[in-house]
């Protein structure tokens, strides 16, 4: 049983919920709660399963743990001290990043790809993640500028939504929104110039959606390379939306259109 924070394990571990530079360069991140852990074994991603003792004598009841994982049973007091959340359940992971082929994707008849510019609150994207699971989109690519992915703000607010919807980063979205146009997408952005309303598209065939920063919305240079302008209508004094509510409007009119 570990006791100390000062374990190497632990300090990896604590490391990992920190730094994103870390978590990119050993391929893993962290995960806690029963369900998510559950999944994410499911799916052979676990390395290292972390179990406080309030619960040692259930887990192996709840979770179908591989022989090849490793199990650490860390004392209640240090596994809730290491928790984001205010009442743990016990369980936490070191899991592999799960990767995706962005070219299966691109050849999915009737794709639907949200499609991030700088999105900076984790809560906003993890947001976005769950409800593009929600409304049936195919994947979401987000420029490097936005929040890791992998941020425990973000993951908490997926709700295990992470496990489940493709995703990719891109080094220029610029080139990546070309690229789709290549495979014949077509790109709408939500924009504050848009001529039409977000509800008088049909959104058929394969479609990418395009979402700004929280501050400045879309860059100049991203929200050109759009087919097409589209805008939210506005009543009273109000400008424009939070990006996630303004991503999950635009998300459920492409699923409420393909019936």
């Amino acid at each position: 049983m570990i006791e100390s924070r000062g374990n190497a394990r632990i300090k990896k571990l604590q490391k990992l919920k920190k730094s994103a530079r870390y978590r990119r360069q050993e391929g893993l991140f962290v995960i806690e709660g029963w369900k998510m852990t559950e999944e994410a074994l499911r799916r052979g991603l676990v390395q290292t399963l972390y179990i406080s003792t309030d619960v040692e004598n259930k887990y192996k009841e709840k979770l179908s743990v591989p022989e090849t994982t490793e199990v650490e049973i860390l004392s209640g007091g240090l596994f809730r001290e290491l928790s984001d959340t205010i009442t743990p359940q016990g369980v936490m992971a070191a899991v592999s990043m799960p990767r995706y082929e962005k070219e299966l994707l691109y050849q999915k008849k009737d794709a639907a790809l949200l499609c991030l510019e700088d999105i900076q609150d984790p809560g906003n994207l993890g947001t976005m993640i769950r409800t593009a699971e929600g409304a049936g989109m195919t994947g979401i690519v987000l420029s490097g500028g936005c929040v890791d992915i992998f941020n425990p703000k973000v993951i908490r607010a997926t709700m295990g939504s992470l496990l489940r919807v493709p995703f990719w980063y891109c080094d220029d979205l610029s080139t990546e929104v070309e690229l789709l146009k290549k495979n014949h997408f077509t790109i709408y952005a939500a924009h504050l110039e848009g001529k039409s309303a977000y509800t008088g598209e049909s959104y058929s065939g394969k479609v990418g959606l395009l979402i700004g920063n929280e501050a400045g919305g879309l860059s100049r240079e991203i929200s050109e390379k759009a087919d097409k302008k589209i805008r939210i209508p506005m009543a009273g004094e109000v400008e424009s939306l939070n990006a996630a509510v303004s991503a999950a409007l635009l998300m459920y009119e492409v699923y409420r259109n393909r019936g």
